[in-house]
């Protein structure tokens, strides 16, 4: 007898998994009527939100550690993430079939890599180097003489590269090479772009890469938390996990958490003070008056319940306000950038390498948004307040040589005689 094939259990195995696939994602009638896309009840949201916080607490106490090392730990954290997100990208438009026929073109990409990775890290580093090794005459000599001609070997080990990719054009492949180089260009574009602001924020100071960066990751954690309980408002099409809810109450969680996290790391001397070598020692130095705390008396209007009637604030913590504005509003969009890009690449992510959050591009595509405002930001408005004697002294006996610095009095005592 045959059966009704409305009511007959599915026959194979997949059909059976399809159906329960179906089962669990049902749509509630109010999206029916309005149109308007919903998110769909996921029975294993608790299992991914268990796997991802599992990862970010791994990923928080490793970056505390790194960050508690110094300056120089911290930059070889961003040059590993850097050549991660290198090899994300290159193999995202990468082709096996065509790659078997280009014996050495892969070399080539990350020969293109490291040949910015001197360029862009010597330009950053050389006045830092310069000053560790001038206590050895002979280290100074030959490292000054590296900076002279750093520029000049970093183009011609260009140039090598751009003749090996032209000596190794194939017939019958050129558009998929020409195509392959100009992605090249473009991952080190983004890459160094972010990672030359990044760097040169950790040695003016490593509070200015730290705040930053823990708003970018508070502000990924509340909309994450807001919009797993409270989302029910698609925020963009481009993230369809994206709600209001979370963006809004991980908006209000990040400027308030700038302003205060801005008061706890500004106090300490180890991440306020620039560092003007490559040595691994304890900073002192004056934190100039950004960092130096000024008392409020609280009006009278303030409920009897509050414990202080006095509040201490550091001139920075409003500066840090501008911070978290841009990290809950503006920064949100290089994710959702990242999100269109991997749509038109049809892609979930540009790795696996963090479980729960896929690759780590997917993890510091706002970052790289935040690194380069922050490093504006602190050149546009906090480096002509936070000027003190100190600090210009500071630069005048590490980077004036004796001779320059007696010429340097001598000019300064006659400008001074002059005005009295």
């Amino acid at each position: 007898m045959q059966r009704d094939n409305n009511t007959s259990a599915p026959s194979t195995p997949s059909a059976r998994i399809r159906n329960r696939r179906r089962s669990t994602e049902v749509i509630p009638e109010a999206s029916k009527s309005n149109g308007s896309p919903l998110l769909v009840d996921d029975h294993n949201k608790y299992r991914s939100m268990l796997i991802r916080a599992y990862s970010t607490l791994w990923m928080i106490g490793g970056f505390a550690f790194i960050v508690y090392m110094g300056h120089l730990y911290i930059t070889a954290m961003v040059v590993v993430i850097q050549i991660f997100m290198a090899r994300e990208l290159f193999n995202l438009l990468r082709k096996s079939h065509e790659d078997r026929h280009l014996p050495g073109f892969r070399q080539l990409n990350w020969y293109f890599f490291f040949t910015a990775m001197l360029f862009v890290y010597g330009r950053l580093l050389s006045q830092r180097l310069v000053n560790t090794v001038t206590s050895d005459k002979f280290l100074y000599q030959l490292v000054s003489s590296l900076i002279k001609y750093h520029m000049v070997a970093c183009y011609f080990l260009y140039i090598a590269g751009f003749m090996w990719f032209i000596l190794t054009l194939k017939k019958k492949m050129y558009k998929y090479q020409f195509g392959q180089y100009a992605w090249t260009h473009m991952i080190l574009i983004v890459v160094f772009t972010q990672s030359s602001f990044t760097v040169a924020n950790i040695f003016e100071g490593i509070f200015w890469f730290l705040l930053p960066a823990s708003l970018i990751v508070i502000n990924d954690i509340f909309a994450y938390i807001f919009g797993f309980f409270f989302g029910r408002t698609p925020l963009i099409k481009l993230s369809p996990k994206k709600t209001w809810e979370g963006f809004i109450g991980a908006s209000v969680t990040t400027i308030i958490s700038a302003f205060v996290l801005a008061n706890i790391l500004g106090r300490y001397r180890w991440l306020t003070c620039p560092r003007k070598d490559l040595s691994t020692g304890w900073l002192h130095c004056d934190p100039g008056p950004l960092f130096k705390p000024e008392h409020f008396t609280l009006p009278g209007w303030v409920p009897l319940w509050f414990p202080q009637k006095e509040i201490s604030v550091l001139p920075v913590q409003w500066h840090a306000l501008g911070l978290g504005l841009f990290a809950s509003i503006i920064a949100p969009f290089g994710g959702f950038f990242a999100s269109g890009f991997k749509r038109a690449f049809k892609i979930k992510d540009f790795g696996d390498s963090i479980p729960g959050h896929g690759g780590i591009t997917d993890r510091m595509d706002c970052q790289m948004v935040m690194a380069v405002f922050a490093y504006i930001y602190h050149q546009s408005f906090i480096v002509p307040q936070s000027i003190s004697v100190e600090m210009i002294l500071d630069q005048i006996l590490t980077n004036l040589s004796f001779e320059e610095q007696h010429a340097l009095l001598m000019e300064l005592g006659q400008i001074l005689q002059e005005r009295l």
